[in-house]
């Protein structure tokens, strides 16, 4: 018999370990390009003052076409499935990598990260499945700082992954010294081996990531019968006790049809629930409009910081003296390092990163709230911009990268908690489960399109003030923008989820019917074609008689959904 010693909500982990390793391979692909990005413009015959122009424009020309597509992939997500919008994504993702590695000038860079972009509407849609796996409130802390641990991870190998194999042939002669493919392109190596982490995302997706659309669940998916063929010899002795438990439910299920109509009835109303159109007024709710502003302005102050900085970093250094120093405001220089030491860098702020968002993350939450933690997050922004460019006034080479190395763990210390923040947010301003979607398909474009003009801006805004004599010029404008960036989370009332807010307009009927489906026994060998063992009992329930249950116990509808997490509101019986 299943032991339930815990009654409470449980996160379901198995699924959500699935769609972290399908998730990994963006992040370690994309922080990659960070150390060798400002060497590869130059490589192309951009000179050195304009290379963070170009590289803000190169980093826009992602998001632009992400923002363009990301709302049409949402809908294919409400339409054919999570799963297979994200495996494209997967699939498109790593052939643009290989093209963008081996791009020999700027326009072939460029068009290689567009079609990148387009290809790839996995941010929201990822989002989407873990408000669908995790609907309770108590545990969304904990679910939704999963995906940013999983990119905080991501970033940790990265960027060494970019820094330690970009340029093989000067780095390690004595290897790749004689290679004549590493000479042509010699950016390629570390995306060859980011493609390697996308296959394996991508097969890990295919065989075992379970849908989490409410009218697909119950579809025949090929790869997850693949996978199972594939791993039945690694758990046949726990299938064999499974068996014996479930006996009873598998000889019901298989002789009368009356349980297969009513599956098909059951399955039609979701197909029917589905079906209805999602309209704008859905969408852009009062609460969630203002979560759409708070997340774009997030993106766009964050990510332009991303991705100025490896460019300041790799800038040359400049003693300063009487010629090109007049504080508080004019001064110039970077750092003057290498592909290498950028990738070190970012590494150690990847790790720090990690272990806030595993350590302290839900802890926070707990003692003050998510809204508190993100309104807390978005005052400290402008004083980390602000304070950035200063870092280069320190002569003492020591004293310098403690500066600098204090303010970027500060600054992966807010980031990392205000991305799950403002997600749990925009997930708890929505109106129903239905338009989940297309929601995080228009937040991705929002912030798409804070991501496209933050980093083109910056890196516009970085090549003037240079020019100029002015390095604080990018920054302070990040400042300026981050402290307009603190006014919209004060509008924010926190909602109660989409979970609540869909179930209170339904009927008690259509309740009893989506749970039926929705929650699932706690394993997934106990339940006949995806549907609730209870779920088949009860529609056998007039064709048996009172003998065949066992006398003196009355059978009561459990509440637990293994694949996808407990399922614990109000209308739950």
């Amino acid at each position: 018999m299943t032991s339930h010693k815990n009654d409470g909500p449980k996160l379901p982990v198995q699924q959500l370990a699935i769609l972290a390793i399908a998730r990994f391979a963006e992040p370690l692909a994309l922080t990659s390009v960070f150390p060798y990005l400002p060497e590869m413009i130059a490589s192309f015959g951009v000179e050195k003052n304009e290379v963070a122009r170009w590289a803000g424009l190169t980093g826009a020309i992602f998001s632009i076409s992400q923002s363009c597509t990301a709302v049409a992939w949402g809908r294919a997500s409400d339409k054919f499935g999570r799963k297979p919008i994200i495996l494209i994504g997967l699939l498109s993702t790593m052939i643009c990598f290989l093209v963008w590695g081996m791009s020999t000038s700027l326009p072939m860079a460029i068009t290689a990260r567009a079609i990148m972009g387009s290809g790839n509407g996995n941010v929201g849609i990822i989002r989407t499945m873990v408000a669908e796996m995790v609907p309770e409130r108590v545990l969304q802390p904990k679910a939704f700082s999963l995906m940013p641990l999983v990119w905080s991870i991501g970033s940790v190998f990265g960027p060494a992954f970019g820094g330690f194999f970009a340029q093989p042939a000067k780095q390690f002669p004595n290897v790749f010294g004689n290679i004549e493919f590493f000479k042509t392109y010699p950016f390629a190596l570390p995306n060859i081996m980011a493609c390697c982490v996308f296959f394996i995302s991508f097969m890990t997706g295919l065989l075992f990531l379970k849908e989490t659309l409410e009218s697909k669940r119950n579809k025949r998916d090929w790869g997850l019968e693949l996978g199972e063929k594939l791993t039945r010899p690694f758990h046949r002795s726990k299938r064999t006790k499974n068996l014996r438990r479930r006996s009873f439910v598998d000889s019901e299920a298989s002789a009368p049809l009356l349980a297969q109509s009513a599956m098909s009835s059951s399955s039609s109303h979701l197909e029917s629930k589905h079906s209805d159109p999602v309209s704008m007024k859905d969408i852009f709710a009062p609460q969630t409009s203002i979560n759409l502003i708070c997340y774009t302005f997030l993106a766009l102050h964050s990510v332009a910081y991303d991705q100025v900085l490896p460019v300041f970093l790799n800038y040359p250094r400049v003693i300063p003296d009487e010629h090109n120093t007049s504080l508080p405001f004019k001064f110039t220089g970077g750092f003057g390092l290498s592909s290498d030491k950028i990738g070190t860098i970012y590494t150690v702020y990847g790790i720090s990163c990690g272990v806030i968002q595993f350590f302290l993350f839900p802890k926070l939450c707990a003692m003050f709230g998510v809204l508190g933690i993100y309104r807390f997050a978005t005052v400290v922004f402008p004083i980390i911009y602000f304070l950035t460019p200063y870092t280069v006034l320190v002569q003492d080479t020591t004293a310098r990268y403690i500066f600098f190395l204090t303010i970027m763990l500060v600054k992966g210390f807010v980031v990392i908690v205000a991305f799950p923040c403002t997600t749990i947010l925009l997930t708890n301003s929505a109106t129903s489960l239905r338009i989940l979607g297309t929601l995080n398909g228009v937040a991705t474009t929002f912030s798409g399109l804070g991501r496209a003009a933050g980093p083109a801006a910056a890196g516009a805004v970085f090549s003037w003030g240079v020019q100029r004599g002015y390095v604080i010029a990018a920054w302070w404008f990040l400042g300026l923008i981050a402290l307009m960036g603190t006014i919209p989370p004060w509008f924010i009332i926190e909602g109660d989820g989409p979970t609540a807010s869909s179930t209170a307009t339904s009927t008690s009927t259509s309740d009893g019917e989506e749970e039926s489906l929705l929650q699932r026994d706690d394993d997934d060998d106990s339940s006949v074609d995806g549907y609730d063992e209870v779920a088949v009992l009860e529609a056998l329930e007039g064709e048996e008689s009172e003998s065949e249950t066992e006398p003196g116990k009355e059978r009561k509808k459990r509440t637990t959904n293994g694949s996808y997490g407990t399922m614990n509101n109000g209308t739950a019986s």
